[in-house]
């Protein structure tokens, strides 16, 4: 994991060679409907409170669980314990990009939704309320997490959401197996760079033409960084728009040529 002063730096050269966020001078014709329907929508969506009500109360609920956790930094197969308030601040999305990716679901209307990390559920729960409909599995390696994400989706009277628990290397290619696509993914679970490069090509065999997958934390650490640059090199992907903290990559087959972005957010 990079030091706040690493990433610092890596943000500020990010900040000055990426486009203004505004689309102007766009050439392509998905990408400035991407920004200027999605990214820079600023309407005040009634699920965004329900949401951030459910983060306000979390953050003040100082329980302790016992945390299995398999991703980089951690101990495999060793328990630790976490505060809910604690899990709240350092590994639930922010606000900003949870409501981000409400808005890609509610915009492009995915019908099969896969999350990697479920974590407490609030992102799961943007992800729900985004698209009632659709049929939304959320994977959680920690089962105590697992547990109070499920009481939480029932407080916010979210229906959708299925939760498998256990380690991804594990459960992603049995869950897959039962799938004939997946239009939507967000992948925030193992912050390395091989599994996160192996949970990509595991997907990449249930991908469309409309598919969008979103890689959390592409600069959190040398290993995504490298993770995030073969996989917005992989052939199969024909757009890619990098907004440092997230990445999101599209597999629409009328790009003529492979085309990269990024864009202040």
């Amino acid at each position: 994991m990079y030091s706040r002063f690493h990433l610092g730096l890596k943000f500020l050269r990010y900040y000055l060679a990426a486009s203004n966020g505004k689309g102007h001078g766009m050439h392509s014709p998905f990408v400035f409907e991407f920004i200027t329907k999605v990214l820079n929508d600023k309407t005040i969506y009634p699920e965004y409170k329900r949401v951030e009500s459910l983060r306000h109360q979390l953050l003040n609920d100082h329980t302790v669980l016992e945390v299995e956790d398999f991703g980089a930094g951690s101990v495999i197969d060793k328990k630790t314990k976490r505060s809910i308030s604690s899990i709240v601040k350092n590994a639930a999305e922010p606000r900003k990009f949870g409501q981000l990716l409400f808005r890609v679901v509610k915009y492009y209307q995915p019908t099969t939704i896969l999350e990697l990390g479920t974590s407490l559920g609030i992102t799961t729960s943007y992800l729900s309320l985004a698209k009632p409909g659709a049929r939304l599995i959320t994977m959680e390696g920690s089962k105590e997490i697992a547990r109070v994400a499920q009481r939480n989706f029932r407080n916010l009277e979210i229906r959708n959401p299925e939760i498998i628990e256990g380690n991804f290397d594990t459960t992603l290619s049995s869950l897959l197996t039962h799938h004939s696509s997946i239009d939507f993914a967000f992948i925030d679970g193992n912050h390395r760079q091989e599994p996160t490069e192996r949970y990509f090509n595991e997907l990449l065999t249930k991908t469309n033409n409309d598919s969008i997958l979103v890689f959390d934390d592409i600069y959190w650490s040398k290993e995504m960084e490298t993770a995030w640059e073969t996989i917005k090199n992989n052939a199969a992907v024909t757009c890619s728009i990098d907004l440092f903290f997230i990445g999101v990559v599209f597999f629409r087959k009328e790009f003529k040529e492979k085309q990269h972005f990024n864009i202040r957010f």
